[in-house]
Order: structure tokens, then sequence, then C-alpha cells
């Protein structure tokens, strides 16, 4: 059905399946999983916790991702704009599946917090692509440049054996400076400093407990 021809009670069915969907069900990649085979030697104790933790951390992230992208979609007022953002989703989604994936590789469990992240990042997308498309693209751009610290952070901090995570987050890292690149492209706007500070301070509270919860 055409998102023009959908009622506001369709679009909030819409996205209630599609929350469900990816907070509930198992994700699907549509790429192969960069970790590739075999599988690492066992990690120490101490390092499988450690690396749950900043797997489960990414994992939030990536629900996070599905639901920003999904908001600014919803307002965005060009077609090219929201096919854009609508593609960057598709790849998020393999983030998250992968993320998945190794979480149940190291015997953990995503954030139990993940409906909060998801129903707060998709205000804050539908908030920013309400701005116009400029503001929603500078959006991305920012919080892609964000991501790409916050992942070569955990390249450093991962166990040294636990290599199949690490070619997971570098593969996402890769992704994610491609998106922020194109949203530049794009014509994103740059946002101003306090905005900018703002989205590290909430990032840092969503990852510091995503880590623990």
């Amino acid at each position: 059905m055409p998102r023009k021809s959908l009622s506001g009670l369709d679009l909030l069915l819409s996205e209630a399946d599609r929350a469900l969907k990816t907070l509930a069900a198992a994700t699907t990649a549509s790429r192969p999983n960069p970790a590739g085979r075999p599988l690492d030697s066992p990690l120490a104790e101490s390092e499988r916790r450690h690396a749950a933790g900043l797997m489960r951390v990414n994992h939030a992230g990536e629900i996070a991702a599905q639901a920003l992208y999904q908001g600014q979609a919803l307002t965005a007022r060009h077609g090219e704009v929201r096919e854009k953002l609508q593609q960057a989703a598709q790849e998020e989604g393999d983030h998250l599946a992968w993320c998945e994936e190794r979480l149940r590789e190291l015997d953990s469990r995503p954030s139990i917090l993940n409906p909060l992240w998801y129903a707060g990042s998709l205000a804050i997308g539908a908030l920013a692509g309400a701005l116009g498309d400029r503001v929603s693209l500078g959006f991305v751009a920012e919080t892609e440049r964000q991501v790409e610290g916050h992942l070569e952070e955990h390249l450093q901090r991962l166990p040294r054996n636990d290599q199949r995570s690490r070619r997971i987050l570098a593969q996402m890292k890769v992704d994610e400076t491609r998106h922020g690149e194109n949203a530049r492209a794009a014509g994103a706007r740059e946002l101003p400093a306090p905005v900018k500070l703002l989205m590290k301070l909430t990032s840092r509270v969503m990852t510091r407990t995503a880590y623990w919860i």
C-alpha cells in the first residue's frame, strides 16, 4: 500500500508491527556474516563476559538505529531522502542480525531495555525528519560519526582472541562510514554544537547501561 494512502491508524499499526519484529523476532541478514568460520578458540570466562557486554551495547545501538531511521523515513519530505534512509536501515538490519548471532555464540542476551531504546530513537528520528530533510541528513551524518568512534573504541577493547566480534565490528564501521558520507553528499546540514553534545551524552547513557543490563 502506498505510504500516502495510509491512515493514521494504519501507520500506527504498521509501526507497532515493525517494532515487534525488531524487538522480538530473530533478525535475518541480507549479507553473509563477516565473522566467517571457523569459531574462535574458547575465551576465558572474564573475556567472554566482557565481549558479550560490548556486543550487547552494539546490539542495542542497532535497535536504536532501526528505530531512528524509521522515524526519519516516516517524516521525510522527499521520496529520494526516504529511500536513502530505508536503504541504510536495511544495512543496519544486517548489523542487528550479526550482533544477535554473536551474542548467542557468547551465551549471552540482548539488553532488556531495548524497548526503551527503540521508543526513544523512533521519537527522535521522527522529530529530526519533521525539521526538514537537510536537518535529518545532518542528524544521520553526526550519528554515524559518533558511531564510528564508538566502534573504533570497541575494536580496541575486545579481547585479543575474539576475532569473530572484531570482524563484525570492522564491517559495521565500514558501513557506518559510508552512511555518513552518503548523508553529507545528499546535502546534510551541520548540526549546532549543543545538539552534537546532547547526542553524545545520550549515547553515553545508553552504552554504559546496555553493557550491564
